[in-house]
């Protein structure tokens, strides 16, 4: 039994439907139970209020009765799971339940007679409803999925029917009458048991105090502890949510309406109140209006009858007291200034059409009588919907305003309720937005493109929906590119999507464009802007070519769109569209603002993180893997640790090369907050592993599991190209393109489509927006015009080459039904039955026809009756048989032929035949005749046997021809004698004259009726006319050949033999290939002896044959073999060579030759002997051949041929010498001779070059031959002599000039010069420009590859690494990196060279200096580089030589020491005062003392000491004496180290002439001695 499509929304069902047996069963129940609702619905309504103030939180609870009943039902329902638990097992249930377990066993008694009521009942509707065909299902709503926690703090208090409605659908009432009934027992259960208080307070607002106290002591400790618990964690819960609103960005709510719940359905009765709810986001927030209808809803027109109420994003529309006057569609239109968004349900009001009760539908009542039973009623069970003033193939630009419109006739019409009218886009339902605007005035649906973009190209289809049926109609929308800012640029891409968001990071994807301008695109820019601002920004500054992108560096918390921009040579396109914005947050917390729509904050998210109660280190990540790699970047994912303790964690990124274990931090100085990153400037081609360390406030982890070794490149391939384009005919302005899908694809997006006009070269694209699957259909394409089109794959790498041209097709329609058929005629006829046959259609319209219908008619009295249909099902043959007919009746046909296009035009009515039995003895007619292989002097005629044989089989046919127009006695047997082959091949015919045929059959008894004749046909070869031919190819296969150049896209290839299909495929196989066609033997024998016909279908009778007798068969076989056996194999075809002198050689070689082969040698097709000019040669034991010509002129030009002629064996090889060819060799000849000639003196073998040393010096060097003694050698550079100092004596053959620190000056152009009495020669070499670069180049390679491993020194500075050259240039460059980071140069960190040292000086080294240091030398093309790994131990060591030298070099810089002012000897005459003075210095101020003799001096009235200012040490004789001669020290000491100054003092006595004491002897270095 079918139910109208407003009860089958929900599982409830009309009363109406119930039996009367169980009515009575149900009643008896109910008054078992009567006293016990009462106390139920005191119950509810007591319970129902105190789950309002728990849920709503201090909001007031309903005023009546019928609102309480509600806010009970649906916490009953939000409660579903535990009240079915209480019902099914819990004691307390067991307790109360006994009259829920007396009231079902009572009613299972019944059930079995309510059985049989039902199925009589239900069998009368299932006839009622079985004529209508049902319409497709109408797709549901999407629903919203909530959790169970959820779903339990909605607050939910609109009016349901008596049962509640769930969104399945169901085919009959319920899905068995025992289920339904246990459950009604269950629901009373479940009632008594909220209304006995058994776990629960249930007070009555009417309770006397008393009542009131007396329920509260009965209130247990443990539920008032389990409120007091639940209060806490509603408020923490309402903290939470504060604080998480707390966190929103006002450009992330800054959106269109958008329904979360959406108002729904309801069918009720008269006199019961309704309530839709529904629930809507939107920021600004949106003002919410009601409509009926279309019809704005005044709550003041109509007062008490509508109650509207909007709080906290909840809106409500309430209708008290339905009556059938409120049947209707409502829809809530939602609209801030982000747009408008709409959402309906609809509303039907039953009707009672008997006496009732009407207090028991008083306001609020909610349940009724299980007995109470009405009439159904509903609106008709199928809608005819249609679709008038459609809206057709569009064709649009990016930019323009688009609208699609379709006017929408529903039959029957029913005022109240209004359809559903959805638009969807490839399949997927439209929602109203900036881009996309819908209407529906009543009668005409428009969606309206205001800015159309190449993503809203598609199918576009309306869908109107009626209840449970709906019907659709689509077409196609095309959206071309925009006019480019700049001429060749491409087009714009499209489909920009953010994808993997979090709270730093998010992926950008897009799809490439159709146009790329001319050019191909070198690749795309990223731009993003922050919602709110129209700042954008370029997001990479290097184009890239993959089609998605990971943007990193995003702000916590604030909104963002991105777009992208194409580039070719050309330019840069015009932007995509803008993606739909996207918030930098965690995507748990973007779930929870999704599921929890909050008042609209602003101002900018501040992320706050809990402050953990003991700090706990993290740890590893975990299931960290690469989840995206190309050559470009690599992007890591992974899950946050186990252990994290109460507060977020961060993350260090680390990477390492392969197989080393140098790991480095790749995000040194800020962690990571989302748990995906991205890694740039990566090495291409190199392999790496990756690590990740959580930290919090406590510390940095332990790291993950290192990935596995990934190398830098494009993991995803551009796809292969498509194969096997087959365009087929659609209409007369589209075409159908197929194509077989690329192989091996990954990720693919879809194709584009490209059409060309045959002949013109220029390309257009068929569809902008890459179309999925294997098919597509062109549009706008010229009627008449011939076009090919080739497709390419798309894929995130790239779009593939395209695919190979398909063939060209004219554009017309492509099908049509077929014209009627004709020359109907009786083959057969007995008492009862006729067998008719008839001609095929002049047009099958196009293709193939299936079938034929026939009709017949009675003839009474020349008076024809009506047409009856002989025929349901469609035959196939030209031939059938009508039964079942009258005896001696007379009757008329008609036939009418189909094919895929519909059924033709019937043929006209047939002359009539009479239905009587044949007696006749001898064969009825053939039938079914046709002529193929039509020639100017012959053709074939095929027919078909009769179906009436006679009374003896047929033994042969008779073919009789005439000319068209001749009369009936002129016609004439071609053949004397029977044929027993149902073909017959007619010659000698007339050219250009008509004929026409007919065939008669015989048997013994004679000859019978002949057949109808054929249509004319003329005796003519047609214009392109081929015939089948025979071909044994290289290999011996023997096959025969048909090529038809008149093809349609539906013609194809049908070989026969002997005129009859060929089912036996193990002697023959077919292969065709375009517009040829190949039968191949697989191995020819007497079996394969016939004729071999093939015709083309769809084609005006294009047809051949080939008669493959036993000679033939020989024949080919013969020379299938001489192909198998090739005569006279070549080992080398005919080549051509210089000789020493300039003679020109020509050759070839044979594998075999008999001594009896000869050689035939050709010039421009004439033969040459051997001669003057030509000496020829044939070696026949090694298959040699050859021609030698001394010298190559002008007239040689042409083509050269040997031919090989050994017993039947044939050969033959040609070079062809003439234009540029010719000229090359001539002059390569003459270029030999010359330097043949040259040889005849001192010459060079090989000329002048260089070579770069080990030593790092240039040596130029030739080598040259026949020289003697008297061959003299000279150097110039720049045509100035080079002095050599010795002559080179030849000896080893070799000429050297060595240049020793070869630098810039050196270049220039060297030449050296061979010269004796027999002539000279000379060699150039240029050392200039790009030449003198690449030696340069050279030069320096090899000074870094004389340098020596990195060493490490310790200076009283710091630490130098250091590596020693040969020979150091400017033109080598020299770098240093620090951990693969190349290095900077500060004050302390520098670089240099002394000599052949190479240095790194790093002053006062720190920890953060240890590491890999890397010297690379660049020598213009190469990176040489040389390394030392300054950390552990070679560290240590340096810096702690480092701290000894700088001790050292303190103490030396800070000692005493004497500057100067001390003579080594001083003389002088006694009695003379001497004054010396010095200046010694020291840090601290060093103490001074004198020695004389090595014994200390101490001062006195004569001799005096002094220290001034710690800087001037004197020392004073007031009167010398002899005494005072002698070796006198000064000696300069403080902390770090101690001098020693000495001179000596001689004293002289003037009268004696020379000093008192001798002088010591001092050797050199003694004046000054430091400790």
């Amino acid at each position: 039994m079918s139910l109208p499509f407003y009860q089958r929304h929900h599982q409830h069902f009309d009363r109406t439907y119930r039996h009367k047996e169980l009515e009575s069963t149900l009643s008896q129940y109910q008054r078992e139970e009567k006293r016990k609702s009462a106390i139920y619905t005191h119950g509810s309504t007591a319970y129902s209020k105190e789950a309002a103030l728990t849920y709503h939180h201090g909001q007031q609870s309903a005023a009546s009765s019928h609102e309480l009943a509600e806010s009970y039902a649906h916490e009953s329902a939000a409660h579903s799971k535990r009240s079915s638990a209480l019902s099914l097992g819990s004691e307390l249930i067991s307790k109360k339940a006994e009259a829920y377990h007396h009231g079902s066993e009572l009613v299972n008694k019944k059930a079995e007679a309510y059985r049989l009521g039902y199925e009589t009942y239900s069998r009368g509707k299932m006839l009622e409803d079985y004529s209508f065909k049902l319409s497709p299902r109408a797709k549901r709503a999407k629903q919203s999925i909530l959790s169970e926690e959820e779903k339990e703090n909605t607050a939910i208090d609109y009016v349901v029917p008596i049962f509640r409605g769930r969104q399945t659908h169901i085919s009959g009432i319920t899905d068995t009458e025992e289920e339904r009934i246990k459950e009604s027992a269950a629901y009373i259960a479940r009632r008594n048991l909220m209304a006995a208080g058994e776990g629960i307070t249930a007070t009555k607002k009417e309770t006397s105090s008393s009542m009131e106290e007396e329920t509260r002591q009965k209130k247990s400790r443990k539920i008032a502890i389990q409120e007091t618990a639940e209060e806490m964690v509603l408020k923490k819960t309402l903290t939470d949510k504060i604080e998480f609103h707390r966190k929103l960005n006002e450009d992330k709510l800054l959106h269109a309406p958008e329904f979360v719940i959406k108002p729904r359905s309801h069918t009720i009765w008269e006199k019961q109140n309704v309530k839709l709810h529904c629930t809507v986001t939107g920021w600004p927030e949106p003002r919410v209006t009601w409509y009926k209808n279309h019809v704005p809803i005044n709550v003041h027109i109509n007062p008490g009858k509508y109650a509207i109420e909007s709080r906290y994003g909840m809106h409500s529309l309430e209708i008290n007291k339905c009556d059938f006057e409120d049947t209707a569609q409502y829809r809530a239109s939602a609209m801030n200034v982000k747009g408008e968004l709409s959402a309906y349900a609809s509303l039907v009001v039953k009707r009672y059409k008997g006496d009732f009760d009407e207090s028991c539908f008083h306001a609020g009542t909610v349940t009724l009588p299980l007995s109470f039973g009405v009439s159904p009623h509903g609106y008709a069970s199928k809608f005819e919907i249609h679709f008038i003033d459609t809206f057709e193939v569009s064709f649009g630009r990016e930019g323009e305003t688009m609208s699609l419109g379709c006017s929408v006739i529903i039959h029957p019409e029913i005022k109240r309720f209004q359809p559903e009218i959805q638009w969807y886009r490839n399949g997927v339902l439209i929602s109203p937005s900036k881009w996309v605007q819908t209407h529906w005035s009543g009668e005409r649906a428009t969606l309206t493109l205001t800015h159309a973009n190449k993503e809203d190209e598609g199918l576009y289809t309306l869908r109107v929906v009626m209840g449970d049926y709906y019907d659709q109609y689509s077409a196609y929308v095309f959206v071309r590119d925009a006019d480019a800012d700049i001429a060749g640029a491409p087009g714009s891409p499209l489909d920009v999507k953010c994808l993997d968001a979090n709270k730093d990071y998010v992926i950008i994807s897009w799809k490439q464009p159709a146009v790329d301008g001319g050019s191909p695109i070198l690749g795309y820019f990223i731009d993003k802007c922050e919602v709110g601002t129209t700042h954008w920004s370029q997001c990479n500054e290097t184009p890239v070519k993959f089609a998605r992108f990971p943007v990193t560096g995003l702000i916590e918390g604030r909104s963002y769109i991105f777009r992208v921009r194409a580039v070719n040579n050309a330019g840069v396109s015009i932007p995509s569209r803008i993606s739909e914005p996207v918030a930098a947050l965690d995507p748990a917390d973007r779930a929870r603002l999704r599921s929890h729509p909050s008042a609209p904050w602003t101002g900018q998210i501040i992320v706050t993180e809990e402050e953990p109660t003991e700090g706990i280190v993290p740890g590893p990540p975990l299931d960290l893997h690469v989840t995206e790699a190309t050559k470009n970047y690599i992007v890591l994912g992974w899950k946050p640790p186990f252990e994290r303790g109460h507060e977020g964690v961060m993350y260090f990124v680390e990477k390492c090369v392969a197989g080393t274990e140098n790991w480095q931090r790749v995000n040194t100085e800020i962690p990571v907050k989302s748990p995906r990153f991205a890694l740039f400037d990566l090495a291409e081609g190199k392999s790496y592993q990756f690590r990740v360390r959580c930290c919090n406030s406590a510390g940095i982890g332990e790291p993950s599991e290192a990935t596995e070794a990934t190398v830098v490149r494009d993991k995803l391939d551009i796809p292969s190209p498509p194969s096997h384009l087959i365009p087929v005919r659609n209409t007369d302005t589209s075409v159908v393109v197929t194509w077989q899908e690329s192989k091996d694809a990954k990720e693919l997006i879809g194709y584009y489509v490209e059409a060309s006009k045959v002949g013109s070269g220029h390309w257009e694209p068929c569809n902008n927006n890459p179309v999925k699957g294997t098919r597509f259909t062109c549009h706008g394409l010229t009627t008449g015009d011939h076009y090919i089109f080739r497709v390419r794959a798309v894929n995130a790498a790239g779009l593939s080459e395209y695919s190979q041209e398909s063939e060209a097709i004219e554009v017309k329609a492509a099908i049509a039904p077929p014209s009627p058929p004709y020359d109907i005629t009786v083959l057969e006829s007995v008492h009862d039955s006729m067998v008719l046959g008839w001609k095929q259609p002049k047009t099958v319209g196009g293709v193939d026809i299936t079938g034929y219908y026939v009709n017949y008619r009675e003839v009474i009295g020349g008076k024809p009756g009506e047409w009856k249909e002989a025929n349901i099902k469609a035959v196939s043959e030209r031939a059938y048989r009508l039964h079942d007919l009258k005896e001696n009746m007379t009757y008329q046909f008609q036939v009418a032929a189909a094919n895929l296009a519909g059924l033709g035009p019937p043929s006209p009515a047939s002359k009539s035949f009479k239905c009587e039995e044949w007696t006749i003895a001898v064969p009825g007619p053939p039938h079914d005749l046709s002529c193929s292989e039509v020639r100017k002097d012959s053709l074939v005629i095929l027919w078909k046997p009769p179906i009436y044989i006679g009374r003896s089989p047929v033994t042969g046919f008779y073919v009789d021809m005439k000319k068209t127009d001749a009369p009936e006695e002129h016609w004439r047997s071609v053949n004397e004698k029977a044929v027993a082959n149902k073909f017959f091949k007619i010659t000698g015919l007339k050219e250009g004259t008509s004929y026409v045929f007919r065939v008669r059959a015989a048997n013994q008894a004679g000859v019978g009726k002949p057949s109808d004749p054929t249509d004319p046909v003329i005796a003519e070869t047609r214009p392109g006319t081929k015939e089948v031919v025979v071909e044994v190819d290289d290999n011996g296969v023997i096959s025969l050949n048909f090529e038809c150049d008149q093809m349609t896209a539906d013609s194809k290839f049908i070989w026969s033999k002997n005129y009859e299909p060929i089912d036996d495929d193990s002697r023959l196989a077919i292969d065709t290939k375009g517009g040829k066609s190949k039968a191949i033997f697989k191995d020819l024998s007497e079996d394969d002896l016939g004729i071999y016909s093939c015709t083309v279908t769809d084609t005006d009778g294009v047809s051949s044959s080939y008669t493959l007798d036993e000679e033939e068969m020989k024949r080919l076989l013969a020379l299938s073999h001489e192909h198998k056996f090739p005569v006279v194999p070549l080992k080398s075809e005919l080549a051509v060579e210089i000789l020493e002198k300039g003679q020109v050689r020509f050759w070839m070689q044979a594998e075999k030759l008999s001594p009896h082969g000869k050689v035939n040698f050709v010039f421009n097709d004439k033969e040459i002997v051997n001669g003057e000019k030509y000496k020829m040669k044939v070696d026949h034991t090694s298959g040699m051949i050859e021609m030698v010509m001394d010298r190559l002129e002008d007239v040689d030009e042409g083509t050269y041929t040997f031919q090989i002629q050994d017993g039947k064996a044939t050969n033959q090889s040609s070079l062809v010498l003439i234009g540029d060819v010719f000229q090359k060799l001539q002059k390569e000849a003459e270029f030999q001779r010359q330097e043949w000639f040259r040889k005849q003196g001192p010459h060079f073998v090989e000329y002048l070059g260089w070579e770069v040393t080990p030593e790092c010096n240039v040596l130029l060097k030739c080598k040259v031959a026949n020289i003697k003694k008297e061959t003299h050698i000279v150097w110039y550079k720049d045509e100035r002599e080079i002095m050599v100092d010795e002559e080179h004596d030849f000896k080893d053959g070799v000429c050297t000039l060595l240049i020793t620190e070869f630098s810039k000056k050196d270049a220039g152009i060297y030449e050296v010069i061979l010269k004796d009495d027999r002539g000279k020669d000379k060699s150039i070499l240029k050392l200039l420009d790009t030449a003198f670069a690449d030696l340069m180049t050279e030069v320096c390679k090899v000074i870094a590859l004389s340098a020596t491993e990195l060493k490490i020194q310790s200076t009283e500075e710091g630490i130098r690494l250091y590596s020693f050259v040969s020979y150091y240039l400017e033109d080598l460059r020299v770098s240093w990196s620090h951990n693969d980071v190349k290095m900077k140069y500060t004050e302390r960190v520098k670089t240099g060279v002394t000599g052949e040292q190479i240095w790194l000086q790093i002053n006062e080294p720190t920890p953060n200096d240890k590491g890999r240091y890397i010297m690379e030398l660049f020598d213009g093309k190469t990176g040489h580089t040389k390394t030392v790994d300054l950390s552990g131990q070679a560290f240590d060591e340096a810096f702690a030589e480092f701290q000894r030298l700088k001790a050292l070099a303190i103490a030396e810089k800070n000692r005493a020491r004497v500057l100067g002012g001390l003579p080594d000897v001083v003389t002088i005459q006694e009695g003379k005062a001497l004054n010396l003075t010095c200046s010694v210095w020291g840090n601290p101020a060093p103490e001074v003392s004198w020695l004389k003799n090595e014994k200390l001096l101490m001062g006195d009235d004569n001799i005096i000491l002094k220290l001034e200012s710690g800087k001037q040490a004197s020392f004073t004789i007031t009167a010398v004496s002899t005494a005072d001669s002698g070796r006198y020290s000064l000696i300069v000491k403080n902390q770090y180290g101690t001098e020693t100054s000495d001179l000596t003092i001689s004293v002289f006595i003037p009268e004696e002439g020379m000093a008192h004491a001798p002088l010591p002897d001092h050797g050199k270095g003694d004046k000054k001695k430091k400790a």
